[in-house]
């Protein structure tokens, strides 16, 4: 069996169904194959699972990999990896259901997949402006509710004062652009906000 044809099968139904949901004879039917071939590239279902986490982080870290290069420890640096960040999950609705998945509980029995992929990351960031916002903003929790907020906003939309029930983001679907653009702009103003006071 082709390795790659697998793991974008199993993306899909992990996206779609969670790790639990999910089996390998429904991964291997689904990909046109039998079990006996998928054992070949994964003895495991969590085996499976893994790969297709690790391809998930491995496609975040490469679209990451110029804002984090460019990253300098002020507003603009954060704005810069908020706006990588939004158009990567924006643009790879698999892979934020993936994660959303795990939050709620999914695939519990897997180690090594949670937070250990994104805690390194947002540590070092936070460490970074510890000493450029105000001393009464948390930069932990500065890093984290831009994180939030991006996987909030993908996931559930928002309701306007007009009443507008939210575009539902889907492992198959993105948002709508004027959405993504109004949402960027709050998402600025919100940095901004935590930033104040400060150079």
């Amino acid at each position: 069996m082709e390795q790659e044809r697998l793991i974008e099968t199993a993306t899909r139904i992990f996206a779609e169904l969670g790790y639990d949901g999910a089996s390998l004879q429904m991964i291997a039917e689904a990909a046109g194959d039998d079990i006996h071939s998928v054992r070949q590239v994964a003895e495991t279902k969590a085996e499976l699972y893994r790969q297709v986490m690790q391809r998930a982080h491995t496609a975040e870290d490469e679209a990451m990999q110029d804002a984090v290069a460019h990253f300098t420890p002020d507003r603009q640096g954060i704005k810069l990896l908020a706006d990588a960040f939004l158009d990567f999950f924006a643009s790879h609705p698999q892979a934020l259901a993936l994660w959303q998945h795990g939050w709620m509980g999914d695939a519990a029995d897997v180690t090594g997949v949670d937070v250990f992929y994104v805690q390194p990351r947002s540590t070092q960031i936070a460490d970074k402006i510890r000493d450029r916002v105000p001393p009464d903003v948390d930069p932990d929790y500065l890093v984290w509710s831009v994180m939030w907020c991006v996987y909030g906003f993908l996931n559930t939309g928002a309701v306007h004062q007009h009443g507008e029930l939210p575009h539902r983001h889907t492992p198959s679907s993105a948002p709508r652009r004027t959405d993504t653009h109004s949402f960027q702009a709050f998402l600025h103003v919100m940095i901004d906000r935590m930033f104040a006071s400060s150079p």
